[in-house]
């Protein structure tokens, strides 16, 4: 296994996010801004780190003054028609998270969903799908090909968990605060305003 200096491996990174952003529709992006701003409500859910990404996502929309949840909980209220579910998921088919999505549909609300696989369970069921792309470069040595195996989680002995989905979703995810922040004419005052003060 070659050894790389981290720099080395955040320049990596940041190359991969630059591919992933050049890769977004604009058309998928504009739909889901529109989802947000006409929902009722917002629910946000997802797995693992995913989960942590529409945690700090749901934070973001409540501190711009949207009423937003995270499924799962305690104090997240009844899902209801005009309500919308935002889904963070790499595969679109982690079951649990799947059946949730399901429900939210039966119950009459919307689903967007973040994800490198639109052909999914989850998928096909979205109203709105943000498609963040994995897809690798041709590579020129065997040594690189490791390294972007690494970051996208492909390679089982080293970094069993590593992804970039999750990265490049909560980078995604705050670009889209900006825009929503843009767009509402929201100033930082005002999220500030509305960040926690007990902590």
């Amino acid at each position: 296994m070659p050894d790389h200096r981290v720099q080395e491996m955040m320049y990596l990174m940041v190359e991969r996010i630059r591919s992933v952003t050049n890769s977004l529709s604009e058309e998928e992006v504009e739909n889901f801004l529109k989802e947000i701003l006409s929902a009722d409500r917002v629910f946000i859910m997802g797995a693992g780190r995913s989960g942590l990404v529409a945690k700090a996502f749901a934070m973001r929309l409540m501190h711009l003054g949207l009423h937003s949840y995270v499924v799962g909980e305690t104090i997240t209220p009844a899902l209801k028609r005009g309500d919308l579910l935002v889904v963070f998921s790499g595969s679109g088919k982690t079951k649990t998270i799947a059946d949730i999505a399901e429900t939210a549909k039966e119950i009459g609300g919307k689903i967007s969903l973040i994800t490198s696989n639109p052909d999914s369970k989850i998928g096909r069921i979205s109203d709105c799908k943000v498609i963040i792309e994995q897809q690798r470069d041709p590579v020129k040595d065997d040594s690189e090909e490791f390294e972007i195996r690494q970051m996208i989680g492909d390679h089982k002995s080293f970094a069993p968990l590593g992804t970039l989905f999750e990265t490049a979703s909560m980078i995604f995810a705050d670009a889209v605060i900006s825009r929503l922040m843009e767009i509402t004419k929201t100033d930082e005052t005002e999220l500030k305003n509305r960040h926690t003060n007990i902590e």
